[in-house]
């Protein structure tokens, strides 16, 4: 970066992607500190909060997961104090953290999601089996508002509903039930509004669930490429180019911001579904933004940089302002 910044890295957390956070706050902090030495890693806490007034913040990299981090706390937090950040606002990241919600907007946007509804762990099991017989087998469930896959639970039979709900309820009152697409399941950087390169995960077990992602040696990660034909390593131009379209198109329907993370399937039939989209997806080594960002020969450090920048650039007034129904006479950078 050209000017020195005061940059702050916010790790941590309080949600159970806590460990992830950690790795991920390390590795920006780390990628930041090659072009500007005063990024300071705050570890974030009840007592957080009052923390931040005892630093100069030009910009807040935001590097939590879950709670606290994706479902726009933090970022009306930041937006009190008058502290820019990376990524997207406070209304995006609830949309997208709360994923009943977002896939709303997507039905109303036209863009292909699974069927689904919204069940409860207090509800009644005989309501939520005749709920499940409305959606094809398999299922599966899904807590509303966790990260990192925790907590899915698949559906083969209608005598594992009860399992499912007691599982998946552990993890949140409020569980979303949909259709479990077989097929390629493909994840789409998006950086900047444009995407970058296809990624496909192949897993052991046919789930990618927080072991998938975090622990097993056998998740494999697949840079594809555009051809003539789809292959194991390749999709079709035509798929190629609509798998693209539809993770900016699912990224602009939330109204986020700089960056994000596109989950997806793709089935035999070639349709395409998107399933979530992650607002603040991992920066560890094995995280797939990352990797997508070097498949486009942008390296980790001009990444990191990059969502920098774009955080100083943004004019914005600030959403607290706006939900009060007051215009602030004072914009930010941000």
């Amino acid at each position: 970066m050209s000017d020195e910044k005061y940059i702050v890295v916010l790790m941590g957390g309080i949600s159970p992607e806590r460990e992830i956070s950690m790795q991920s706050g390390k590795a920006v902090a780390n990628a930041l500190s090659m072009d500007n030495k005063n990024v300071i890693k705050i570890i974030v806490n009840d007592d957080m909060v009052n923390e931040l007034d005892n630093y100069k913040i030009d910009v807040a990299f935001i590097a939590l997961h879950g709670y606290f981090g994706e479902d726009g706390g933090i970022q009306e937090v930041l937006e009190s104090k008058g502290i820019p950040y990376t990524g997207s606002g406070i209304t995006a990241s609830e949309l997208a953290m709360n994923k009943v919600e977002s896939k709303d907007v997507f039905r109303r946007n036209n863009i292909p999601t699974p069927d689904y509804f919204k069940a409860s762990a207090v509800q009644s099991m005989s309501e939520i089996i005749n709920s499940v017989k409305n959606l094809k087998l398999p299922v599966i469930t899904k807590p509303v508002s966790n990260g990192s896959s925790i907590g899915i639970y698949i559906i083969k039979e209608y005598i594992e509903i009860i399992d499912a709900i007691k599982h998946t309820g552990s993890c949140s009152e409020e569980i979303l039930v949909e259709e479990c697409i077989e097929g390629r399941e493909l994840t789409v950087s998006v950086l900047n509004e444009k995407a970058l390169p296809v990624i496909e995960i192949k897993t052991a077990t046919g789930i990618y669930d927080y072991d998938a992602k975090y622990r097993s040696d056998k998740t494999q990660y697949n840079v594809l490429t555009s051809a003539d034909e789809s292959t194991e390593t390749t999709l079709s131009h035509d798929v190629y180019e609509r798998v693209q379209g539809l993770a900016v198109r699912a990224h602009n329907s939330l109204g986020c911001r700089t960056f994000s993370r596109v989950d997806m399937i793709l089935n035999k039939e070639g349709e395409i579904y998107v399933l979530e989209v992650n607002t603040i997806p991992g920066f560890t080594e094995r995280s797939l933004l990352p990797k997508a960002a070097a498949a486009a020969n942008i390296s980790f450090s001009e990444l990191c940089n990059a969502i920098v920048n774009a955080a100083c650039k943004h004019t914005f007034v600030s959403e607290r302002v706006i939900r009060a129904g007051v215009h602030d006479r004072n914009t930010a950078k941000i």
